[in-house]
């Protein structure tokens, strides 16, 4: 794929000196990558013995352990914490029911894992009271349709149907295919709808989706949410509901084909004898996970950074795309062995290179998979002055290129940028697809939030990708050992290039990808502009920046604030956000409440389209 030849480092400097009267120092260029060390790499960091990198686990401490040796013996100097080679954070890493569940109803006490089971992102505490039936749970006012219609369900504890009324998926596309769900069947919206009208307790249960009428309790930990939805939720069998159900004469089967048939709500408040006691125990890990960080000084305190995520899925979790394999082990090879390959790669390709004008901070972070984490922290506590970053190189997936195509994000966040670009990659054959924009799913969105310069290099998803499928035989080495030289070439240019790439604020673009709640991505409702921060804090969403132009920055909405109300929507997390913008209009002017240095303020925002 590469136009270059490789040349023997010897014959290679003697070909320079001769054509250009170099010093033999001067003249010095290392190895292009070696493809068979790189996969070498891969092939360790998502071996079984390593278990898929998961936050809190051995594997990802022996995996961390592995690249503080390759730093180590490429000359790297130790750059985290305390002249070591780490930056220590914590994470929550699992969360299990614990010892005092409880579900009771007027037929005496039920059994975990047989009758009922609790949500993971349920709340802990204890709930009483009367049962109030709302359907589906579902507010849809552009579908004009609302199961709390009619309905008081304050301090309540609310039953309600799985999935959502056959016209929803119908008329969003979904042409009644059985799985084509809008997003009011997610669990979590269910959740934050139920607490926002009041409801103290939320029980779901299966009802009769489809042919198969399967009546399975869902496997605690498979459904994503956030830690603490705000409200007690838990999952009941068709069987105990219509035991509930029973003495209002009703049941469960003819409610929900009344509400499918009719396409409306059936929403109604049980007898006050059909109390019911909840108590929801879950036990939530958490646990110490490092970055790895080495730096490679230049003769200036100028730097620019290198960088990929190592952790993993390690046995799977709600992130599977394989949800009936969770158990087993999530090698990650190429998400993001791949990517951790090439910065250790890299970090030994500069080990013999003369020093550059810039230094080189090499970064392996952990937390990704849980929420850029590991990049975020680093960014919010910087190991080494965070003024001095040039730019940021950022690899995530660079191990399967297909048909010669490779992505390159982030190409209008530095002002040198484009031109060094269409310079240097003249010297490949590879098929680019460039974006301008510096914010996706992935690390450098951190650095990007703190108005660094940065490029983000991907090869694509595949039919593997957060699959125990993904394994390290299926790496294309050779391709992906070209994408380190890519990288290579372009780190070198910036490390000694006498101009300093200005960061560039992207107009906004709403068509772009990004990530719930944001500024991009479709899907997600109505147009907002703001990059969340995904640093946890206790309540609320950080922004890590406000686009230019965006309906928010034209509310006078910065960077570093903290949004906690949305409308007459409470905003604890990213969720409860994307809930919130959601259920919003185009042309709606919303009241926004945010904290911004310690002090509570308001602003209105006019939402817009997303073009």
């Amino acid at each position: 794929m590469i136009k270059r030849f490789r040349f023997s480092v010897p014959l290679l400097a003697a070909v320079l000196i001769a054509a250009a009267g170099l010093s033999s120092l001067s003249a010095k260029r290392v190895e292009l990558a070696m493809p068979q060390r790189y996969l070498d790499d891969v092939k360790y960091l998502a071996s079984p013995e390593l278990q898929g990198r998961g936050a809190g686990t051995k594997g990802l401490e022996t995996a961390g352990e592995y690249i503080a040796a390759a730093f180590r013996k490429a000359g790297l100097k130790p750059a985290g914490e305390d002249g070591s080679f780490w930056q220590s954070f914590k994470v929550t890493t699992n969360a299990k029911p614990g010892k005092d569940n409880q579900l009771a109803g007027p037929g005496g006490a039920l059994t975990i894992n047989t009758d009922y089971m609790p949500m993971s992102f349920s709340s802990n505490g204890q709930a009483a009271g009367g049962l109030v039936f709302v359907g589906y749970g579902i507010t849809a006012p552009e579908l004009h349709y609302d199961d709390y219609a009619g309905v008081d369900v304050k301090d309540k504890i609310v039953v309600m149907l799985r999935y959502e009324p056959p016209q929803f998926h119908a008329k969003s596309g979904g042409n009644g295919r059985e799985n084509a769900y809008t997003h009011h069947a997610h669990l979590v919206s269910k959740a934050i709808n139920a607490r926002d009208h009041g409801a103290k307790a939320l029980i779901l249960v299966n009802g009769f989706p489809g042919t198969k009428n399967e009546d399975k309790l869902i496997r605690f930990g498979t459904v994503s949410g956030p830690e603490n939805a705000g409200i007690l939720m838990l999952q009941a069998t068709n069987n105990v509901v219509n035991g509930w159900l029973k003495p209002a004469g009703k049941s469960l089967a003819d409610i929900q084909s009344n509400i499918n048939s009719k396409r409306e709500p059936a929403s109604f408040a049980l007898p006050s004898q059909e109390e019911v006691r909840v108590r929801v125990d879950i036990e939530r890990d958490h646990a110490t996970v490092r970055n790895v960080v080495g730096y490679r000084p230049g003769s200036t305190d100028e730097y620019i950074i290198i960088g990929a995520h190592y952790d993993h899925l390690g046995l799977g979790n709600e992130s599977s795309l394989a949800p009936s394999k969770i158990g087993q082990v999530h090698p990650g090879a190429d998400d993001n062995a791949s990517g951790t390959a090439g910065v250790l790669e890299l970090a030994r390709m500069f080990s013999g290179q003369e020093k550059q004008k810039r230094g080189i901070l090499f970064i392996a972070f952990s937390g990704e998979e849980i929420g850029l984490l590991g990049s975020s922290e680093w960014a919010n506590h910087p190991t080494v002055p965070l003024k001095s970053a040039v730019a940021m190189l950022n690899m995530d997936m660079i191990g399967r290129v297909k048909g010669s195509k490779l992505y390159i994000g982030g190409t209008g966040t530095g002002s040198t940028f484009e031109p060094m670009l269409k310079k240097i990659t003249g010297n490949y054959d590879f098929k680019l697809d460039y974006s301008q924009d510096g914010f996706s799913a992935s690390d450098h969105t951190s650095f990007a939030a703190k108005s660094i310069p940065v490029l983000f290099f991907f090869s694509g998803l595949h039919a593997d990708y957060h699959k125990p499928s993904d394994t390290w035989d299926k790496i294309d080495s050779k391709d992906a050992a070209e994408v380190v030289d890519l990288v290579y070439d372009i780190a070198m240019q910036l490390a000694n290039d006498t101009s300093r790439p200005q960061f560039v604020k992207v107009q906004p673009n709403p068509h772009a990808g990004g990530v719930p709640g944001g500024g991009g991505g479709s899907g997600y409702g109505p147009y907002f502009g703001s990059i969340p921060d995904f640093a946890p804090i206790e309540k609320g969403v950080k922004f890590s920046d406000v686009r230019a132009g965006s309906p928010a920055g034209k509310a006078g909405l910065q960077a570093g604030d903290i949004l906690i109300g949305f409308g007459d929507k409470p905003v604890n997390n990213l969720y409860d956000f994307t809930f919130a913008l959601r259920a919003s209009k185009v042309g709606d002017v919303v009241k926004v409440k945010y904290i911004r240095d310690g002090k509570e303020m308001t602003a209105d925002v006019k939402l817009e389209a997303r073009q």
